[in-house]
């Protein structure tokens, strides 16, 4: 289970998917609850809105469940938590993200969403938080990913696995977050590799090519969810603007702080998007 023990993920002749129902099954006898509807991974500042969701009817840490690791980066809770909607959704709702530059490969990156659809989720929800390249945006603003841009390298597929991704970050989810808050902007997301953060010639790279908000995660693992037919809705929240668009420098710390600052907003808003789903 823990990385004290080896993580099977890292058997190459291993099967992530069965490895994959192993985890929900844990999950299941863990929480009492047989089956989630929706899947919700926190990033960087969305943290509390777990606690606005509805009634938690289990928390239990991450390491306790197959192929799960104990997050790497401060604002990830390392946890795993069962949540009853007031319309009675079960959503599970991941608080331990692995990211690609721990240098795991991205089996173990997208366990985490593999796992959600084999407790029977169908909606993936990510989050994170991320650099703004719009200047019209500002830290502490919440944003849609409307689409995405992998610049790792790397894909969770394996071979030859071809899966279509012209609507990746669905439409109806994203209609459905505008009714909520009709003000919502939306961009295109560029994943990049880390963990340095992005050079100002890299940032206007992205922006060259078509993107708009810069990070670290989710593209890698929108991929994977979209291989197991779940549909998903991505959020990023501004916490910095990116290098060169900002002429500070960038920390991880300005992240956390940004981070604290929005989120009691983002999250009031988060849940509300989850309560319509």
């Amino acid at each position: 289970m823990s990385d004290t023990l080896g993580n099977p993920l890292d058997d190459p002749h291993a099967d992530p998917f069965e490895i994959a129902r192993t985890a929900a099954a844990d999950i299941a006898r863990l929480t009492g609850v047989e089956h989630h509807d929706i899947a919700l991974t926190l990033g960087s500042g969305w943290g509390k809105a777990a606690d606005l969701i509805g009634e938690t009817v289990a928390t239990i840490p991450a390491t306790d469940v197959t192929g799960f690791s104990k997050p790497a980066l401060e604002g990830h809770v390392g946890s795993l938590r069962s949540i009853r909607t007031p319309k009675g959704r079960h959503v599970l709702v991941i608080g331990a993200r692995t990211h690609y530059y721990e240098g795991h490969g991205p089996r173990r990156v997208v366990h985490s969403v593999r796992t959600a659809a084999a407790t029977g989720a169908r909606t993936m929800v990510l989050t994170n938080g991320a650099g703004g390249i719009k200047p019209s945006w500002k830290p502490g603003q919440p944003v849609l990913i409307s689409d995405h841009i992998n610049l790792t390298g790397a894909s969770p597929l394996e071979g030859a696995t071809f899966i279509d991704l012209t609507d990746l970050y669905s439409l109806r989810l994203r209609d459905v977050a505008r009714m909520v808050d009709p003000t919502l902007d939306e961009g295109v997301y560029c994943q990049f590799r880390g963990p340095q953060y992005e050079t100002p010639a890299e940032v206007r790279m992205a922006k060259t090519i078509g993107g708009h908000i810069v990070g670290m995660s989710t593209a890698l693992e929108a991929i994977a969810a979209r291989q197991a037919g779940m549909e998903i809705l991505g959020f990023s929240l501004i916490t910095n603007m990116a290098a060169g668009i900002q002429t500070t420098p960038l920390s991880h710390q300005e992240v956390i702080d940004a981070g604290k600052e929005a989120e009691p907003v983002i999250s009031a808003l988060l849940a509300r998007v989850i309560g319509e789903l």
